[in-house]
């Protein structure tokens, strides 16, 4: 049985849009979420991917089944760290990748 997921999936209509057997591509100037719930074990699987795409590469690219979202990112990537340790302890860690700026400097002369 595949681990259970939680779409909370929000794409523009003006997204890019294939056939039913390829994927979306997800394009800046759109927004999009998704949210899954994972055996840790797989969980460790994919942070490492990412990881490893971060170290080797400028450019993330994350997928699905359907959907596919090339991502250029910047620096420097921001890291949190929240802990509650009240009643249910919970965890949570979280990555801000900035993108890549777009710009060239202006000429001079």
């Amino acid at each position: 049985m595949p681990p259970e997921r939680e779409s909370d999936s929000e794409t523009s209509t003006d997204a890019e849009t294939t056939t039913e057997d390829e994927q979306t591509t997800i394009r800046a100037g759109r927004n999009f979420e998704q949210t899954y719930r994972l055996p840790a074990a797989e969980a460790g699987d994919f942070l490492i991917a990412v990881g490893e795409q971060l170290r080797e590469d400028n450019e993330l690219t994350l997928s699905d089944d359907s959907w596919e979202l090339p991502f250029g990112f910047g620096e420097p990537i921001e890291v949190e760290v929240d802990f509650d340790g009240v009643d249910d302890p919970e965890l949570e860690l979280e990555i801000e990748i900035p993108g890549r700026p777009d710009d060239t400097a202006p000429r001079v002369g």
